[in-house]
C-alpha cells in the first residue's frame, strides 16, 4: 500500500501524489466509459465502483487474529484477513446472485443477510472453540472495555499476550463486515448482469434466454474476482491483525476506500467493454 501511504508498518496518513494518480486513474476509467456507452453501461461502473468501496470498508470490520489467534495469544479469528473476508463475500455474492430474479433490493437483502450469516455463524463457533476447546477467555488487547457491553479485559487478558477470544465488539464488528462484504460483492455482481444480458444478445444475434446462462456466470466470474482484489487490498492496508471496528488499525479504511474505488475502476472498465465494444 505504499502508493497509498507508507509501508507495511505505515499509520493511517494518506500519500497525496498516490491519492492524486489513484483519483487521475479512476476518473479516466470513468470518463472513457462514459464516452463509450454513457447509458446503461456507464451507470453500471459507477455501480460497481460503490461494490467494491463497501468491499474494501467491510473487510476493516471483521476480527483476524492470525496465527496468534490460534494460539490464543492474539483477539479475532485465527486465519488470513483475504480468506476470512473472501469467505464472507463469496457467500453473500451466492445469496444476492440465487434472489436476482426476485427484484434488485431483495437481491441486495439476500446477498447482505448471507454475508453477516455467515460471519454470525463462524464468530459464535470460534468462541465456542476458544473458551471450551482452549479454555481462555475474550479479551482484547485494544480497548479496557468492550464499546458495547461494558465488559472490561485487564483482569482476563493472559500476560506475554495481545489478548485473546473474540470480545462481543469484534463479534458484532464481523456481522456488519460480513453484511457490507455481501451487499457490495453482490451489487458489483447485479450491476454486470445488467451489462450482459442488455449486450450479449446482440453480439451473438442469439434471443436473450438462450445467452442468460452466458450472462449470469460472466457477471458471476468477474465478480467473484474483483471481490478478492478488493479484498486484497484492504488487507494489504490492515498488514496483519485487526479486531474489528474498536482497532486503531480501523482508522486506516479511507487509504482502502481510495485504493479498492480505483481498482473497482478499471477492472469494471474492462469488464464492461468487453461486451460494450
Amino acid at each position: 500500500m505504499s502508493a497509498l501511504g507508507g509501508g507495511s508498518s505505515g499509520g493511517e496518513g494518506i500519500n497525496p501524489v498516490g491519492t492524486a494518480v489513484g483519483i487521475v486513474l479512476l476518473l479516466i476509467a470513468i470518463g472513457a466509459l462514459y464516452v463509450l456507452s454513457p447509458g446503461l453501461a456507464f451507470m453500471s461502473l459507477i455501480g460497481v465502483i460503490i461494490g467494491g468501496v463497501l468491499i474494501g470498508f467491510g473487510v476493516h470490520f471483521v476480527p483476524v487474529g492470525g496465527a496468534p489467534a490460534a494460539m490464543g495469544q492474539s483477539p479475532g479469528i485465527a486465519t488470513g484477513v483475504t480468506m476470512l473476508a473472501a469467505g464472507a463475500g463469496l457467500a453473500g455474492l451466492f445469496g444476492g446472485a440465487w434472489a436476482a430474479e426476485l427484484g434488485f433490493g431483495v437481491a441486495l437483502a439476500g446477498g447482505a443477510i448471507g454475508g453477516g450469516l455467515m460471519m454470525a455463524v463462524t464468530c459464535l463457533m470460534v468462541n465456542v472453540i476458544y473458551v471450551y476447546g482452549m479454555g481462555i477467555p475474550a479479551a482484547s488487547g485494544k480497548v479496557a472495555k468492550d464499546p458495547i457491553t461494558g465488559d472490561t479485559f485487564e483482569a482476563y487478558k493472559s500476560q506475554g499476550t495481545e489478548g485473546h477470544g473474540l470480545p462481543f465488539i469484534s463479534y458484532v464488528g464481523g456481522v456488519i463486515g460480513g453484511m457490507l462484504g455481501g451487499l457490495g460483492g453482490t451489487l458489483i455482481y447485479l450491476e454486470l448482469l445488467k451489462v450482459y444480458e442488455e449486450f450479449l444478445p446482440g453480439m451473438f444475434n442469439v434471443p436473450a434466454e438462450q445467452i442468460l446462462p452466458l450472462a449470469v456466470g460472466l457477471a458471476g466470474v468477474f465478480a467473484i474476482g474483483m471481490f478478492l482484489v478488493n479484498a486484497v487490498i484492504a488487507a494489504y492496508n490492515i498488514t496483519g491483525t485487526i479486531e474489528g471496528p474498536h482497532d486503531p488499525k480501523f482508522k486506516r479504511f479511507p487509504r482502502a476506500v481510495i485504493g479498492c474505488a480505483v481498482a473497482s475502476a478499471v477492472c469494471g472498465m474492462l469488464a464492461i467493454i468487453l461486451v460494450v465494444m
